[in-house]
């Protein structure tokens, strides 16, 4: 059973679940908020991501096709984690296509026609820039003594790191 202390900061922060035992308020607040920046950014990279396999053209289509699909999917995959990661420890998480818009900081590519190897290249980068992200907000649970959300956050950021070491070894040829 939570402490009546606990019980009384989840309540006055609005929020439905539970805080993480020893996690102070400002900090869920910090890490909620980094967690939902890289929810965001999760979303857009899929989007742009599945956008490029809709959208890939030339040699190379079908590998190109089938990585840039396993990549979506290997990113939504990790959304629905990020989410319950927020709530777990007390926050709320996004609730809308504009929610994520106004958070996201990866950049939407709604051009007509871009070349296979831009994309790779764009995809890699955005993926660089998550990794980032993810390194901004291990450090932040890691001050917060949030050993569970730094824990997942490695794995998210090897995944990242993965696909920006595939597509760069894959924009060697394109």
């Amino acid at each position: 059973m939570l402490k009546k202390t606990t019980m009384k900061a989840a309540k006055s922060r609005g929020k439905a679940g539970p805080p993480a035992a020893g996690i102070s308020d400002n900090s869920v607040r910090s890490v909620a908020e980094a967690l939902n920046g890289i929810l965001a950014d999760s979303y857009a990279l899929y989007l742009k991501t599945k956008n490029f396999h809709w959208h890939v053209a030339g040699p190379h289509f079908r590998e190109y096709h089938l990585m840039f699909d396993a990549q979506a999917t290997q990113i939504l995959a990790t959304t629905d984690l990020i989410a319950e990661r927020v709530r777990k420890i007390g926050g709320t998480t996004l609730r809308s296509i504009g929610d994520i818009s106004r958070r996201q900081r990866i950049t939407d590519n709604n051009a007509e026609n871009i070349g296979a190897a831009a994309m790779i290249e764009e995809l890699r980068l955005d993926n660089l820039k998550l990794v980032e992200t993810l390194r901004e907000a291990k450090e932040l649970a890691d001050s917060a003594r949030d050993n569970a959300t730094s824990g997942v956050i490695d794995t998210w950021t090897d995944e990242a790191e993965e696909r920006a070491w595939f597509l760069f070894e894959t924009g060697r040829v394109a």
